[in-house]
Protein backbone atom coordinates (compact mmCIF):
# COMPACT_ATOMS: atom_id res chain seq x y z
CA UNK A 1 0.00 0.00 0.00
CA UNK A 2 1.08 3.76 -0.97
CA UNK A 3 1.79 5.91 1.93
CA UNK A 4 0.10 9.63 1.44
CA UNK A 5 3.44 10.45 0.95
CA UNK A 6 4.37 8.50 -2.18
CA UNK A 7 0.73 9.23 -3.75
CA UNK A 8 1.41 13.31 -3.30
CA UNK A 9 5.01 12.60 -4.83
CA UNK A 10 3.33 10.84 -7.50
CA UNK A 11 1.16 13.61 -8.13
CA UNK A 12 3.90 16.38 -8.30
CA UNK A 13 6.20 14.20 -10.68
CA UNK A 14 2.90 13.50 -12.70
CA UNK A 15 1.43 16.68 -12.82
CA UNK A 16 3.96 19.31 -12.19
CA UNK A 17 4.22 22.14 -9.43
CA UNK A 18 1.20 23.12 -7.96
CA UNK A 19 -0.24 24.60 -4.46
CA UNK A 20 0.33 22.53 -1.72
CA UNK A 21 -3.57 23.18 -1.09
CA UNK A 22 -4.14 21.92 -4.46
CA UNK A 23 -1.58 18.56 -3.98
CA UNK A 24 -4.14 17.99 -0.78
CA UNK A 25 -7.17 17.92 -2.03
CA UNK A 26 -5.83 15.60 -5.20
CA UNK A 27 -4.71 13.25 -2.61
CA UNK A 28 -8.02 13.51 -1.00
CA UNK A 29 -10.17 12.62 -3.93
CA UNK A 30 -7.25 9.98 -4.90
CA UNK A 31 -8.50 8.33 -1.53
CA UNK A 32 -12.33 8.91 -1.92
CA UNK A 33 -11.92 7.21 -5.62
CA UNK A 34 -10.41 4.59 -4.37
CA UNK A 35 -12.62 3.86 -1.05
CA UNK A 36 -15.47 4.17 -3.18
CA UNK A 37 -14.96 2.65 -6.25
CA UNK A 38 -12.31 -0.07 -5.30
CA UNK A 39 -13.70 -0.79 -1.66
CA UNK A 40 -9.97 -0.12 0.15
CA UNK A 41 -8.13 2.80 0.99
CA UNK A 42 -5.29 4.13 -1.31
CA UNK A 43 -2.87 4.57 1.76
CA UNK A 44 -3.35 4.64 5.28
CA UNK A 45 -3.10 8.15 6.75
CA UNK A 46 -6.35 10.31 7.86
CA UNK A 47 -7.74 13.78 6.30
CA UNK A 48 -8.74 16.36 8.84
CA UNK A 49 -11.41 18.92 8.28
CA UNK A 50 -9.81 22.02 8.26
CA UNK A 51 -10.99 25.38 7.32
CA UNK A 52 -9.58 25.09 3.84
CA UNK A 53 -10.89 21.65 3.11
CA UNK A 54 -9.98 18.10 3.83
CA UNK A 55 -6.10 18.13 4.94
CA UNK A 56 -3.80 14.60 5.52
CA UNK A 57 -1.52 16.21 8.48
CA UNK A 58 1.16 13.85 7.95
CA UNK A 59 1.74 15.09 4.48
CA UNK A 60 1.42 19.00 5.51
CA UNK A 61 4.49 18.32 8.07
CA UNK A 62 6.47 17.71 5.33
CA UNK A 63 5.03 20.69 2.78
CA UNK A 64 4.68 23.09 6.20
CA UNK A 65 5.24 26.86 5.11
CA UNK A 66 5.54 26.22 1.47
CA UNK A 67 2.70 27.88 -1.33
CA UNK A 68 3.95 26.12 -4.09
CA UNK A 69 5.34 22.65 -4.32
CA UNK A 70 7.40 21.05 -6.89
CA UNK A 71 8.76 17.75 -7.62
CA UNK A 72 11.17 16.42 -5.52
CA UNK A 73 10.72 18.71 -2.73
CA UNK A 74 8.90 16.13 -0.46
CA UNK A 75 11.14 14.10 1.44
CA UNK A 76 9.67 10.21 0.70
CA UNK A 77 11.64 7.06 0.88
CA UNK A 78 12.01 5.49 -2.61
CA UNK A 79 8.65 4.16 -3.95
CA UNK A 80 5.95 4.91 -5.81
CA UNK A 81 2.30 4.02 -5.86
CA UNK A 82 2.11 0.14 -7.95
CA UNK A 83 0.41 0.00 -11.00
CA UNK A 84 -3.62 0.03 -10.02
CA UNK A 85 -3.23 2.73 -6.99
CA UNK A 86 -1.24 5.23 -10.31
CA UNK A 87 -4.15 4.22 -12.77
CA UNK A 88 -6.78 5.69 -9.56
CA UNK A 89 -4.41 8.56 -8.93
CA UNK A 90 -4.23 9.73 -12.68
CA UNK A 91 -8.42 9.12 -12.97
CA UNK A 92 -8.97 11.20 -10.64
CA UNK A 93 -6.20 13.91 -11.65
CA UNK A 94 -7.17 13.81 -15.17
CA UNK A 95 -10.53 15.09 -14.38
CA UNK A 96 -9.63 17.14 -11.76
CA UNK A 97 -5.90 18.76 -11.92
CA UNK A 98 -6.95 21.65 -14.05
CA UNK A 99 -8.84 22.91 -11.00
CA UNK A 100 -7.41 25.61 -8.73
CA UNK A 101 -6.31 24.63 -4.96
CA UNK A 102 -9.10 26.96 -4.07
CA UNK A 103 -11.72 25.61 -6.71
CA UNK A 104 -11.40 22.20 -4.81
CA UNK A 105 -11.42 23.45 -1.64
CA UNK A 106 -14.73 24.92 -2.33
CA UNK A 107 -16.00 21.93 -3.84
CA UNK A 108 -14.97 20.03 -0.77
CA UNK A 109 -16.97 22.78 1.29
CA UNK A 110 -20.04 21.34 -0.46
CA UNK A 111 -19.68 17.76 0.66
CA UNK A 112 -21.15 15.40 3.12
CA UNK A 113 -17.81 14.45 4.88
CA UNK A 114 -16.19 17.70 5.32
CA UNK A 115 -19.31 19.00 6.56
CA UNK A 116 -20.40 16.11 8.82
CA UNK A 117 -16.97 15.95 10.56
CA UNK A 118 -16.96 19.80 11.12
CA UNK A 119 -20.30 19.27 12.63
CA UNK A 120 -22.26 23.09 11.69
CA UNK A 121 -18.58 24.75 12.67
CA UNK A 122 -18.62 28.45 10.72
CA UNK A 123 -16.47 28.03 7.56
CA UNK A 124 -14.10 30.33 9.39
CA UNK A 125 -13.34 28.17 12.55
CA UNK A 126 -10.26 25.36 12.61
CA UNK A 127 -10.97 22.10 13.21
CA UNK A 128 -9.34 19.32 13.78
CA UNK A 129 -12.02 16.18 13.97
CA UNK A 130 -10.62 13.77 11.23
CA UNK A 131 -12.79 13.13 8.17
CA UNK A 132 -13.66 9.05 8.29
CA UNK A 133 -13.09 7.17 5.75
CA UNK A 134 -16.22 5.21 6.08
CA UNK A 135 -17.91 8.92 5.58
CA UNK A 136 -15.96 8.95 2.53
CA UNK A 137 -16.61 5.76 0.89
CA UNK A 138 -20.29 6.49 1.83
CA UNK A 139 -20.48 9.80 -0.26
CA UNK A 140 -18.23 8.99 -2.54
CA UNK A 141 -19.95 5.85 -3.79
CA UNK A 142 -23.19 8.11 -4.28
CA UNK A 143 -21.73 10.82 -5.56
CA UNK A 144 -18.62 10.11 -7.23
CA UNK A 145 -15.58 11.98 -7.68
CA UNK A 146 -15.21 11.10 -11.00
CA UNK A 147 -18.58 11.44 -13.06
CA UNK A 148 -19.47 8.06 -15.36
CA UNK A 149 -17.95 8.40 -18.62
CA UNK A 150 -15.58 11.19 -17.71
CA UNK A 151 -12.67 8.70 -18.07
Amino acid sequence: MATITDVAAYILHEYGPMTTMKLQKLAFYAQAESLSRHGAPLFDEDFQAWRGGPVCTALYAKHRGKFIIRDGELPVIPGMPNGDERTIIDAVCSVLAAQTGNQLSTRTHSEEPWLVARSGLPASASCSTVISKSSMATYYKANPVIPSGTV
